[in-house]
C-alpha cells in the first residue's frame, strides 16, 4: 500500500480515524505506531499467503496447519487483543513458516495436476484469428478455458504471471495456447485497448477497465469489478461467445521470445556444471532478481541493474518483475543460460529449495553461497514471500525501490539489525558492493 494510501486509513485498534500513517491515538487504544504497523504487516502477509492457499483449494489440496495457524493469527490483530510488538514479529516469522507450507502446497499442486514445468520459448505477438487474453494467477481457470476452446478456432494469449502457463505439459500441449502479450499487470488498460479480444480474470492484480474494452472483460474466481460480468464457477461460454463476436487479429510475431519453466529439476539437472563453473571461476555470483513490479520510474533500476551485471555472473527470476527485463538475451556461460525463468511469484519456493540444494552441493550454509536477492516490491504476496526469506534466515537482502508501508525506522532498524536488510541505491554501487 502506497504511503498516501494509508491517509485517513479506518483505524481497527480503536474505531478511530488516524490522520497519518499508524496509530495516532495512542491514548484510546494503548497501542503505538509500531504495533499498528507490524499489525498491518501481519494482515497483508496472510493476504498473500490466502491467496496461494486459495489456487492449491482450486485443484484440491489443503493444509489444516495452515488454516489453524491463519485463524490464530487474524485473532491476534482483533481490537485490544494483543499489544506486544515482539509477538508480532514472532507471528510474522511464523507467517513466513506457514507460506513456506503453502507455496510447497501449491507447487505439489501445480505440479501433480499439469505436470512439472520445463524450459519452454513462448512467442510475443499475435496469430491470425479470434483470441481471449487470460490475466491473473489461476492456472485452473486457463486449463478451463483451454479445454472449451479446443478446436473452436479461437487462440489464447497469457498476460503477465500466466505467463509460466507455457512451461506446464499438461497446458502446453493445447495449440491454441499461442503466445503472451504484454507484460506486468499496469498494463492492462493500455494492452486490453489496444487488442479486439476477450478478456479473462483469474485473480488480484486486475484492474478498474475502460470503457472500451468493459462489455469484453470478465471476471472467475475471486476477482471482481465493477460492470464487468463475473463468472462463479468454470463454465467460460460468455466468454467465448463473446470472442467469437469480435474481429480476427491479424498475424503479427513480436520479435521477443521469451523462456520461462525453470523448474527445480530443470536447474539442479546441471548441478554439477554448476559446481565446477563456480569452482573454476567462470560463475562468479548468482542473483534472485524479481518480485512484484510496480508503475513507478524508479522500477527501471532493474533491468538498468541486470544489464550492468557481469558476464560471469547468472540471474534468476520470477513473479512479474522479470518483464522488466526478461526480453533481453544474457547469453549462457558453457551451456549454463544467464537468465532463468523460475516461475510465478509463488515459485520463490522453487528458488529456495535450488538454493538449499547448492548450498548442500558446496558443503556450505545458504548465506555463504555466491547468492544475492535483489527483490523489488509491490502488493501483500511479497509481504509473505519476504518473511519466508527471513523465517528460513536469508539474510543481505536488498529491497527497493520504496519501502512497504508498514514499516517505520524502528522496523527497518531491527530488519536491518537481524536480517541484514539492504535497500536500494543505484545499480552501479549495489553491484560494486556485492561483488567486492
Amino acid at each position: 500500500m502506497a504511503e498516501k494510501e494509508r491517509l485517513n486509513m479506518f483505524c481497527y485498534q480503536c474505531s478511530q480515524t488516524a490522520k497519518g500513517t499508524g496509530c495516532t491515538v495512542k491514548g484510546v487504544c494503548g497501542k503505538d505506531a509500531t504495533v499498528a504497523r507490524l499489525q498491518d504487516n501481519l494482515l497483508f502477509a496472510m493476504k498473500g499467503i490466502t491467496a496461494y492457499l486459495y489456487h492449491a483449494r482450486e485443484l484440491g489440496y489443503t493444509d489444516t496447519e495452515i488454516d489453524a495457524f491463519l485463524e490464530h493469527a487474524f485473532y491476534a490483530t482483533l481490537t485490544n487483543v494483543n499489544f506486544d510488538a515482539e509477538e508480532f514479529i514472532r507471528l510474522a516469522v511464523e507467517a513466513g513458516e506457514m507460506n513456506l507450507r503453502t507455496m510447497r502446497l501449491l507447487k505439489k499442486a501445480h505440479i501433480e495436476t499439469y505436470g512439472e514445468p520445463e524450459p519452454t520459448e513462448v512467442q510475443t505477438g499475435t496469430v491470425k484469428g479470434r483470441g481471449i487474453i487470460v490475466t491473473g494467477h489461476g492456472l485452473k481457470a486457463l486449463e478451463a478455458l483451454l479445454e472449451q476452446t479446443e478446436g473452436t478456432g479461437i487462440n489464447v494469449y497469457t498476460h503477465s504471471e500466466l505467463l509460466p502457463a507455457h512451461a506446464y505439459p499438461k497446458l502446453k500441449r493445447y495449440e491454441h495456447l499461442v503466445g503472451n502479450l504484454g507484460k506486468a499487470w499496469f498494463d492492462q488498460r493500455k494492452l486490453f485497448s489496444k487488442y479486439p479480444v476477450a478478456i479473462l480474470g483469474t485473480s488480484n492484480c486486475v484492474l478498474i477497465p475502460r470503457d472500451e474494452y468493459k462489455d469484453r472483460m470478465f471476471t472467475t474466481g475471486p476477482a471482481r469489478l465493477p460492470g464487468v460480468q463475473h463468472i462463479s464457477e468454470y463454465d467460460y461460454t460468455p466468454v467465448i461467445e463473446k470472442a467469437k463476436s469480435l474481429p480476427e487479429l491479424e498475424d503479427e510475431r513480436g520479435e521477443v521470445v521469451l523462456t520461462t519453466g525453470f523448474s527445480k529439476s530443470a536447474i539442479l539437472s546441471q548441478r554439477d556444471k554448476i559446481k565446477q563453473l563456480v569452482e573454476e571461476g567462470k560463475i562468479r555470483h548468482f542473483f534472485l532478481v524479481g518480485g512484484c513490479d510496480a508503475p513507478l520510474k524508479k522500477m527501471e533500476y532493474y533491468r538498468e541493474f541486470v544489464q550492468r551485471l557481469p558476464r560471469d555472473t547468472v540471474v534468476l527470476t520470477l513473479g512479474c518483475g522479470k518483464f522488466r527485463f526478461n526480453d533481453m538475451n544474457l547469453g549462457d556461460i558453457e551451456g549454463i543460460p544467464r537468465l532463468m525463468d523460475l516461475g510465478q511469484c509463488n515459485d520463490a519456493i522453487v528458488a529456495i529449495e535450488i538454493a538449499d540444494s547448492l548450498a548442500e552441493l558446496f558443503g556450505v550454509g545458504i548465506n555463504e553461497l555466491p547468492l544475492t536477492l535483489v527483490l523489488s516490491w509491490m502488493e501483500q504476496k511479497a509481504v509473505a514471500i519476504l518473511w519466508s526469506l527471513l523465517a528460513i534466515g536469508m539474510k543481505g537482502i536488498y529491497l527497493g525501490p520504496i519501502l512497504p508501508a508498514w514499516v517505520n525506522d524502528e522496523i527497518l532498524k531491527v530488519l536491518r539489525e537481524n536480517y541484514e536488510i539492504q535497500l536500494v541505491s543505484n545499480p552501479e554501487e549495489d553491484i560494486k558492493h556485492i561483488l567486492s
